[in-house]
């Protein structure tokens, strides 16, 4: 098995590895994705924003929840906005898997990537028939059902429909077209364009990737970026689960974001109820949730160690509520009950003092959970808040610490040691770092919880 440096000293690219000596988790397929027997398993500062509406405005799903394009209109190649880190790069092919003489299966593999996310241009299938992306071992499998229907009105108006698979963890995936029964009416050989395309995908940076992001111009990010204040002293979550069981657990309940296929930020879950909260600059409206995943357990299986868990992926939904000076977004994401394992995090409405020492579990870069806690910029050795009144887009709308973060930290929980409850939501470095405060953001989402 092929490895790459990551949080857990080195992580298993595969990204679904079980801990050694554990049972694996099953994988938890959401929306109409569900295993191959079709059987659904239950179990940085932002120095320029676009314009945007009023404060706290709810935003809905648009019609159709059209999967198919990126919502910002924007090359996916070109530098991610202002704030949002890319993790991945985006490929035009030319795939089709066909119903005569075409192949009914093919593989993507891009050395060194994590995670390979598959794009359609048309899915017309006969009925009965399905498409499953997954991993070489099947240990990962999203299927999608086609629309008979309307497929073939699409087909015939010269107009398929396309969308988004969920995406595979680790370098490689293997895309199939499964038929239900052989073409004995011989539709195949009538109907235009029939079959599975694929046009597009996104897949993780590869080293290659890596050296050429790390030499273009101007790859340090724009204005106060996320910050590793000193020597970064975060560790691997599972380190924590002797040592701070409690903070431990609470890490579980953060979730790294793929967006727009190729851009990462942090996120965790509100409460008990379908309510997930991150920054306003890792997105704002419910078009672009639905273009998220939301990674769950994406975590080290070991402290320092090579493997990582398998996650559970599921789309975002639904955008509630968002504010650019308060920089927070607050949506739900579908199949909430594949989640709700992971439990949630709760809210300290207290206004925090100087020295109130601090821990952020966040998923810096996109690699499994890190929980920062030492610091060796503060005098006891332990993360703490360094200004209670602290500018960010507002007079003191913010709390400063030096807990360490990086490019992808944005959106995550800023925890209390002595409640281990939120008390802010990262969103800004520069050392010192500084999260927006909970009590003003809860004043604009209470009706929403």
């Amino acid at each position: 098995m092929a490895w790459v440096v990551g949080a857990c000293t080195v992580v298993a690219l595969a990204g679904v590895a079980a801990v050694v000596g554990q049972p694996a988790e099953r994988p938890t397929w959401s929306g109409t994705e569900t295993s191959a027997t079709g059987t659904p398993d239950p179990a940085d500062r932002v120095e320029e924003d676009p314009p945007l509406p009023e404060p706290d405005r709810a935003a809905t799903a648009p019609a159709g929840r059209d999967r198919t394009a990126s919502p910002t209109g924007r090359d996916e190649n070109t530098s991610a906005p202002a704030g949002r880190d890319r993790i991945g790069t985006l490929k035009t092919v030319d795939r089709v898997l066909g119903y005569l003489d075409g192949e009914t299966s093919t593989t993507l593999r891009y050395p060194g990537a994590d995670y390979v996310k598959v794009h359609f241009d048309r899915l017309l299938m006969l009925p009965g028939d399905h498409v499953t992306v997954a991993s070489p071992d099947g240990t990962e499998v999203h299927r999608i059902d086609g629309d008979p229907v309307g497929g073939v009105v699409d087909a015939l108006r010269g107009s398929p429909t396309g969308r988004w698979a969920m995406s595979v963890s680790g370098d490689t995936a293997v895309v199939t077209l499964h038929r239900a029964r052989p073409d004995l009416l011989g539709l195949g050989s009538r109907l235009a364009g029939l079959g599975v395309g694929i046009d597009r995908v996104a897949h993780g940076l590869t080293a290659a990737d890596r050296e050429d992001a790390a030499a273009a111009p101007g790859a340090a990010g724009p204005g106060r970026e996320e910050s590793v204040c000193g020597r970064n002293d975060s560790r691997d979550a599972i380190c924590y689960r002797s040592s701070d069981p409690v903070a431990y657990e609470r890490s579980k309940a953060v979730a790294r974001l793929l967006i727009n296929g190729t851009e990462l930020c942090t996120a965790w879950r509100l409460g008990p109820t379908n309510r997930m909260m991150t920054n306003h600059h890792c997105f704002t409206s419910s078009e672009e949730a639905y273009q998220t995943e939301v990674w769950f357990n994406y975590q080290c299986a070991a402290c320092g160690g090579y493997e990582v868990f398998r996650s559970t992926k599921v789309w975002g939904d639904r955008v509630l509520s968002t504010d650019r000076t308060l920089d927070y977004t607050l949506f739900t994401v579908e199949d909430f009950p594949a989640v709700e394992k992971f439990g949630y995090l709760e809210l300290d409405l207290r206004r925090p003092a100087r020295g109130t020492e601090l821990y952020i579990p966040q998923h810096p870069g996109g690699d499994p959970t890190v929980i920062a806690m030492s610091s060796d910029r503060d005098a006891n050795g332990t993360c703490a808040v360094d200004n209670p009144s602290y500018d960010g887009y507002g007079t003191a709308s913010d709390i400063s610490y030096h807990c360490d973060t990086e490019g992808g930290s944005s959106g995550s929980p800023v925890i209390s040691r002595a409640s281990d409850k939120v008390i802010a939501l990262h969103h800004f470095g520069g050392c010192p770092n500084s999260g927006v405060r909970i009590d003003l953001i809860h004043e604009r989402i209470r009706q929403h919880l």
